[in-house]
């Protein structure tokens, strides 16, 4: 069942087990970006190319558009700027 087709009341799928293993070396890429005075915009647009070409290679072009939807919902939500960094 894919999240589409899943009850509203149903719990989000689990993440991947490596996830947070992924979020930490990327953060630690970004630190060490930060320490080299690379701009966040260039480091932002960086990772976003990267992580693009990655989705593009593993998934459909309808399915990256779906994630790209979905980052767009989460800007016009709000959601991005309720985080606590």
């Amino acid at each position: 069942m894919t999240t589409d087709t899943m009850p509203p009341d149903a719990p989000p799928p689990a993440p991947p087990a490596d996830l947070s293993h992924a979020g930490a070396v990327v953060d630690k890429a970004i630190e060490y970006m930060v320490g080299q005075e690379i701009s966040a915009l260039a480091i932002a647009s960086a990772l976003l190319g990267g992580a693009l070409g990655l989705l593009s290679r593993t998934l459909s072009d309808q399915a990256v558009i779906g994630v790209l939807d979905n980052a767009i919902a989460s800007v016009r939500a709000g959601q991005l700027r309720q985080t606590d960094h």
